[in-house]
């Protein structure tokens, strides 16, 4: 049995690339970068900031773009993905993705609507949770050991 599985909380690098397929299928492309912060030997605080490439498909990609905004924290659950591909000089390059399953906004209200330019209500604001329902895993739930 393997596991392919990545769970991410970090900030939205840039907006999301939407493109749709010939068939109709939408996909979103957008960074996403992760910080930590630890005090080195000599007491200097210092942050290391990871950026990774995210990729959502179908409901997904729709929700990204209507919601995901550079600067905005997200939660993501999915897989790690690399494919490779020539590039003009005929040179090997290797690209290392996340390939989204559920997807959560994070942040208040507050944040949500300054974000989008809007006034923020009185109401208690619940971001929306999103999870691509179309992915099945291989083999299915039979290969569990529980």
């Amino acid at each position: 049995m393997s596991i392919n599985k990545v769970i991410l909380v970090g900030n939205v690098g840039r907006d999301p690339e939407i493109r749709h397929l010939d068939s109709g299928v939408a996909v979103a492309t957008f960074t996403l970068a992760t910080s930590e912060t630890y005090t080195a030997k000599n007491g200097e605080r210092v942050t290391s900031t990871e950026w990774h490439n995210i990729v959502l498909w179908r409901g997904l990609a729709d929700v990204a773009e209507k919601y995901v905004h550079k600067g905005k924290q997200l939660y993501i659950e999915g897989r790690i993905r690399t494919r490779s591909y020539e590039d003009k000089d005929g040179q090997k390059k290797y690209v290392t993705e996340i390939y989204g399953d559920v997807m959560k906004l994070l942040g208040s209200r507050e944040t949500q609507a300054a974000n989008h330019g809007e006034t923020p209500g009185k109401q208690e604001f619940k971001p929306p949770v999103v999870e691509d329902t179309d992915f099945q895993a291989t083999g299915g739930d039979d290969d569990l050991p529980f």
